[in-house]
């Protein structure tokens, strides 16, 4: 399927409203709303559109982008997650402190 094709397939199949922020598409604006592939796979367009849900341009872009984000960011490792990384702790002796305050209270 072309990408209008499967586009026009698309606005027949599904309501014309964006599949995350929900906003309504009608006349001129209907151009802002797109064909996002659920699979990220721009091939895949089953006749029964199961591979694809209209965004609008702006949560389209924000659904590739947190992708894009996910490629860069270091990946969780086991290593690194049991790693202290911070040196101040502010509340450290806060314990002693509410004591000390209970002790002279009592006195």
């Amino acid at each position: 399927m072309k990408k209008l094709d499967y586009r026009n397939q698309a606005l027949k199949l599904f309501p014309w409203v964006c599949g995350k922020c929900g906003r309504d598409f009608s006349g001129k604006n209907l151009r802002e709303l797109t064909v996002h592939h659920k699979d990220h796979n721009y091939r895949n367009n089953p006749p029964d559109g199961s591979n694809w849900e209209l965004l609008c341009i702006y949560c389209h872009d924000n659904e590739h982008s947190r992708n894009l984000d996910a490629e860069w960011l270091p990946s969780l490792d086991s290593e690194t997650e049991n790693t202290v990384t911070t040196t101040h702790s502010p509340f450290k002796n806060l314990n002693t402190l509410v004591q000390g305050g209970k002790k002279k209270k009592k006195e």
